[in-house]
Formats: structure tokens, sequence, C-alpha cells
């Protein structure tokens, strides 16, 4: 995961389309101006800044809240919203190594040099992904949750914080595979990220061998095509049923249609514990009653049922019937 994160927009409405022996959807490109995040384990995320006292007031020695202050303006990002000790160290180690450690220095640097605020953004930012990521958690999916949402003829799933797609595509990939043993349905996959960069990648469903190390061979081969160098790409298939768009996790609305499935895994654990619980608020306004949270095996959610949520699984919440 990574500590961009996006949100879904309002989604469009589900169009009156027939039903096949597969999933069916979209992958044209399209930015959202609503959540989107990349998570899967990935995920750059900005987020709104809470109300309060101006934290831009900081103490003339604190050169740190100054570089966050600089970044905010330059690209969006929000760094107070992470672990201040965990993501000023990254910063501060890094831009020694780029031979710049006055952190005043190499924000000017920054906002004057594009190519080097894209390698800085890489190093803030952890990309961390593959496909069947977790696997017991795909299990979980597979057997749990699928079963008592496809009989419902459409499955619609937001990856909340997709990087480069990893996640979105085997989510695709086991939909394809339920509709193929147990019968058609209408399965749509939305994936969101605030990096455009990750968002075009993703796009291409395009893996290297290390992507897919630990994916299951039989459905790698099923659902992946080979490409020359041991990488693979997701199968034409696969990439009609997922959509990527541009977005911030952390600002828009709540889609109006709810979601069947919200993934967001390996995400919040960069984020503060306020930023953490109105996360997880946004990812469960986002479910229709009855639909399925999944976070990462090293999450929680604070207050599952101040959220209207119940634990069903380990890491795996149900949203309660309104």
């Amino acid at each position: 995961m990574s500590p961009r994160t996006p949100a879904p927009a309002t989604p469009a409405p589900r169009p009156a389309a027939p039903t096949t022996g597969r999933p069916t959807g979209t992958n044209r490109p399209t930015t959202d101006t609503a959540p989107a995040a990349r998570s899967t384990g990935t995920t750059r995320a900005t987020a709104t800044r809470p109300t309060g006292p101006d934290r831009t007031a900081t103490s003339p020695a604190d050169d740190y809240a100054r570089f966050c202050a600089g970044i905010r303006r330059t690209c969006g990002i929000d760094l107070e919203q992470y672990k201040r000790a965990q993501m000023e160290r990254r910063i501060r180690t890094f831009a020694e190594r780029r031979g710049e450690p006055d952190l005043g220095r190499y924000l000017k640097r920054l906002q004057d040099d594009a190519t080097e605020l894209d390698a800085f953004l890489d190093r803030i930012t952890i990309n961390v992904s593959q496909l069947w990521r977790n696997p017991e958690q795909w299990d979980v999916i597979a057997k749990r949750i699928l079963p008592e949402l496809a009989p419902t003829g459409t499955v619609r799933a937001w990856s909340a914080g997709c990087s480069y797609g990893a996640e979105a595509y085997t989510l695709a990939s086991l939909m394809a595979r339920h509709a193929e043993l147990h019968g058609p349905f209408r399965a749509e996959v939305r994936g969101t990220d605030i990096d455009a960069r990750m968002v075009e990648r993703a796009r291409e469903g395009r893996f290297s061998a290390a992507d897919a190390r630990d994916a299951p061979n039989a459905e790698l081969r099923r659902h992946f095509v080979p490409e020359t160098g041991g990488g693979w790409r997701a199968s034409p298939e696969l990439r009609r049923t997922t959509r990527f768009v541009v977005g911030d996790l952390l600002r828009g609305t709540a889609p109006r249609e709810g979601f069947d499935l919200v993934l967001c895994r390996n995400t919040v654990i960069y984020f503060n514990e306020d930023v953490r619980d109105a996360l997880h608020a946004r990812l469960a306004a986002a479910l229709r009653p009855g639909g399925f949270l999944v976070i990462g095996a090293t999450e929680r959610v604070a207050q599952p049922a101040a959220l209207g949520l119940r634990s069903v699984q380990p890491f795996t919440y149900q949203k309660t019937e309104a």
C-alpha cells in the first residue's frame, strides 16, 4: 500500500445490461472528483485538513511543519495527516541523500524541478502491491462474500487506494471464476488512486513476475496472458470489468449509490488516528446495507458499531441493514 489515497466519486447508475456468463464493465480513462485510493497494498493519500486552529502558524524552528505546508500548496499532499516520526524520518533521510539536508532549500528544489518532485513522491508513497496479496483474505472473499453477493445479479466493488491495480484485477478474476462455476452476474470493479501515474499503469493491467509470485498458477493462467520477460497482462475480459479513476480518498462526498464490496487494505496504518477514523466512516458510508468492507490484516476499525458495521470475519465487516 502506499500513503496516497483516492476514493470513488459518485458512481454512475448501473446500466441495465443483459447478464452473461462473465463479468462485464468498462475501463475508460476517467477522472473522478470524489474519493479514490491506492491500497491493495498501496496508496498515496491526501486528506482534507480538520477544522480547528491554523496549523500553518508554526514555530520558526519547525522546518518540517513549514515543509509540509509547502508540499500541501505545491501538490495537495497533506503530510501532517501521517504519523510524524515515521514520515519526517523518511523525508529527512531522502533529502540528505539527494544532497540537500536543509528542508527549506529542498522544498524550493521540489517546486522548481518536476522530475525531482516525482522522485520525492515515489519515496514518500509506498507502492507495495501484488496479485493475490494476503491470500487468506481472498479465500474469505471467494468462499464467504461472493456467494452472498452474486445471487443479487450485480456486484459493484471499490478498490480504494488501488495503486497499479493488482487488488482490483485479483478481485475481477475471482468474480469471473465465480460466474464460471455458479452462474452469471454483472461485475463492476472501480479502482481509485490519487496518483495519476499509477492509474494509467493500472489501466494497462500489466504485472511483473514478482507481482504474480503468490498468485495461484491455475487462476493466473486462466485470467492473465503471459508476456515476454515473465510478466503477465490481465485478459481483455478482466480489463472490461475494471475501471480506474483518479481521486482523493478523503475528499468529496460519499457515493450516492452504495457499493456491495469495498476493499481498503494496508492504507490507514500510515494515518493519524483521527484521519483513520474519518476514512473508515467514509468507507462505511459508501456501502449499501448488507455490503462488505475488507481492511488490511494489520488494521482495525476503532468503533465498527458506530459506523453501522459488524465484524463477520477477521478484518471483514458487513454493513447492517438500515
